[in-house]
């Protein structure tokens, strides 16, 4: 198996990504808006991944955050709120708060589970400043470290109570960036007495199963290297300072913030640390050439996916509508 986890060109798997995926064996895939057309689509092109791999418990991943990041869209899906709308709760009743949160995130993962996702790429745990970037904006849940990791604890809960992973980002912190990192490489100059507000959600859930890396440069750590290719960063702040011991991997590498060739960065993220490399866009000569480039995964990353994945298929009692009521029921209180 390879540490990396690869988009799909579309609604089906055409012939050329079967050949190369049935020869790299890569550790997962992520789904994108191109790659969602309805329930039975989805249902078909997930079991038909898990099929090649022969793994039940293949990490399939998808961005359904809620609000604005949604590859799930109506009228197919339902809309779900934005993580904002939770922390603009939490500032009237925080306990109503976290129970939205939770029936939300529940609600999502049994509308994922019906057709065959097991990983959500949320939360985030980025703690919004009042200068920082469009990017993150309403994604976060809030400006108080506590109510973050309180709410992003709840949308974990949830999303597992319908047997669906979520991921933990972007570790160590992307509250602070001003420039978007899909588009260029963000730097933060705070002192480390600074950054430990921004560590601090991701050490009071320091036990998720999975995280993803911030493309920033924070200078008191590693002024060089952004986290995601920084040993240190990763060594001395997620594993350490953190405490993380869950399966860690990069954001999309794609994105402008990283420069180079695909396969010089996703070898240098496993070399700096990262269990998986994240390439989303399917494109058919960066793959082989990431997977030709890429050793088989490490014996401890292969276990951190394990334990991570050991809670996938547990199917809620709860139906999606109840759910989503009980949500908004809650939000209705704001």
């Amino acid at each position: 198996m390879k540490p990396v986890i690869f988009g799909l060109s579309g609604p089906t798997l055409t012939a050329d990504e079967a050949a190369l995926f049935r020869a790299a064996d890569p550790l997962g895939y992520i789904l994108f808006g191109r790659n969602c057309v309805d329930r039975d689509q989805m249902r078909a092109l997930t079991d038909s991944l898990r099929d090649l791999s022969g793994r039940a418990d293949l990490p399939i991943l998808i961005d359904q955050e809620g609000g604005r990041v949604a590859r799930m869209q109506p009228p197919v899906w339902p809309a779900f709120p934005a993580p904002s709308a939770f922390a603009a709760l939490y500032d009237r009743a925080p306990s109503s708060a976290i129970a939205a949160a939770k029936a939300n995130g529940q609600a999502l993962g049994v509308m994922l589970a019906e057709v065959g996702v097991t990983v959500d790429a949320t939360p985030l745990l980025d703690v919004a400043q009042s200068d920082m970037t469009g990017a993150i904006g309403d994604r976060s849940f809030g400006a108080d470290p506590m109510q973050v990791a309180a709410l992003g604890r709840a949308t974990l809960d949830g999303l597992a109570a319908a047997g669906v992973v979520g991921i933990v980002k972007h570790m160590p912190g992307h509250g602070r960036a001003t420039v978007d990192s899909h588009l260029e490489l963000p730097r933060v100059s705070a002192p480390a007495d600074a950054l430990e507000q921004d560590i601090s959600p991701f050490a009071t859930l320091s036990s998720a199963p999975m995280a993803m890396t911030a493309h920033v440069v924070f200078e008191a750590w590693d002024a060089a290297l952004p986290a995601t290719l920084s040993p240190t960063v990763i060594r001395d702040i997620i594993r350490g300072r953190i405490g993380f011991d869950g399966l860690l991997m990069t954001d999309d590498i794609d994105m402008k913030a990283l420069s180079g060739a695909p396969a010089d960065k996703a070898a240098d993220a496993i070399a700096a640390g990262c269990d998986v490399v994240l390439d989303c866009w399917a494109r058919m000569e960066e793959m082989a050439a990431i997977a030709d480039r890429l050793d088989d995964i490490a014996p401890v990353s292969r276990a951190r996916l394990d334990r991570a994945m050991a809670g996938i298929g547990t199917a809620s009692p709860v139906p999606l509508a109840e759910l989503v009521d009980t949500r908004d029921r809650l939000l209705a209180l704001a």
